[in-house]
């Protein structure tokens, strides 16, 4: 058998707001996702992420603006008239039904022929890997299983795009891992439009084709995950997507180059259109640590400072190092046997002139 979806269709957010009462949880929100396409919203708890994928779904009050799925406006609509494939951070399986009741639910909704439901669930099992656990109930089944479940339900109606809210919630870390792959492996294999709601920017980075970032209602960036990592819109993103070094001060061309100055001690010519106020962005693995004494590279821009302290982390050693007033991350690979730094040394790091991003400050 082959389980086969409808064809891909893209979602249009055009110009959505939202109000609960007076607190104003999305503005004016817009974007195009692709047909086909795993789409990820990322941002902290009150960031309107589950708001605005609540809002495509059907649930809760109608937003201003509009929703297109494909062509259709679906904004007015009512949830069941959207068909969309919602799966919940609960799961929200009925306790009393067999999994293949639970499957079959949505389809007897519809009054699907007998004989449809049985094939089209068997097909719906057999693509999650379940079809051998179609006569237990939920309570008999593992985290990871009752995820699948979740999803073969949703799915087996043939949903035009999939919705899920924060569904990896509910495991174990090493579960997580493998779950988001076989839910990215599904999705690709179906090719339907998903969307996938998170705080946790790992899960957004490893199964998104592009992500936008919430903050307070607002899209602060859109795009593909290594380049919101690497090319961060401003502060807020940087910080939230992995950890990163940020340096305030202010860009001047007093020398008729453009330069980051901060706190009289950190001089570091830039390439960038930002002036006055700014701050500099960098990560931890774009530097490099030494001891005192190093001669910087072409290129390279050198920093002066003290081991401050040291984290073991597994795949790398994080230095916390202070630079005049600035206390900054450096990564430094692990390797078995390898001797490292011990806090108080003198040391130098070198950054390649290309890494940092300076940002204007807001």
């Amino acid at each position: 058998m082959s389980f086969t979806m409808n064809e891909s269709v893209g979602i249009t957010i055009d110009n959505v707001g939202l109000r609960f009462g007076n607190t104003e949880v999305l503005k004016g929100v817009n974007m195009e996702i692709k047909p086909g396409e795993f789409f990820a919203f990322l941002g902290p708890s009150g960031s309107g992420k589950s708001t605005l994928l609540r809002a495509i779904a059907g649930f809760g009050p109608t937003p201003s603006g509009r929703i297109l799925i494909g062509d259709e406006d679906v904004t007015k609509l009512p949830p069941h008239k959207r068909n969309v494939g919602m799966v919940f951070q609960s799961y929200a399986l009925w306790p009393h039904m067999t999994v293949r009741k639970n499957v079959a639910f949505g389809l007897e909704e519809r009054r699907v022929p007998k004989n449809q439901i049985d094939d089209l669930v068997d097909e719906a099992l057999d693509l999650v890997g379940l079809k051998h656990l179609a006569d237990r109930r939920p309570s008999q089944l593992s985290g990871g299983q009752q995820q699948r479940i979740a999803l073969a339900r949703t799915i087996v109606v043939k949903p035009r795009v999939l919705l899920l809210d924060e569904p990896l919630s509910n495991l174990d870390a090493n579960l997580r891992v493998q779950m988001r792959r076989d839910i990215l492996a599904l999705q690709r294999k179906l090719g339907l439009t998903t969307i996938f709601v998170t705080h946790d920017q790992e899960e957004a980075n490893t199964t998104s084709d592009r992500i936008a970032v919430l903050n307070e209602g607002v899209i602060q960036q859109m795009g593909a995950p290594v380049d919101l990592y690497d090319r961060p819109a401003n502060r807020f993103v940087a910080s939230f997507l992995g950890t990163a070094n940020i340096l305030d001060g202010a860009v001047d061309a007093a020398d008729g180059k453009p330069c980051f100055r901060s706190n009289g001690k950190i001089s570091i010519p830039v390439t960038s259109d930002v002036q006055g106020d700014a701050c500099l962005v960098f990560r931890p693995q774009n530097a490099a640590i030494h001891q005192a004494g190093v001669a910087p590279k072409d290129g390279e821009i050198l920093l002066q400072g003290a081991i401050r302290d040291r984290e073991f982390l597994g795949n790398v050693v994080r230095y916390g190092v202070a630079v005049g007033d600035h206390y900054l991350l450096v990564d430094d690979i692990h390797q078995n046997g390898h001797s490292y730094l011990e806090p108080g040394t003198a040391v130098e790091l070198t950054l390649p002139a290309d890494r940092p991003v300076v940002l204007g400050k807001v």
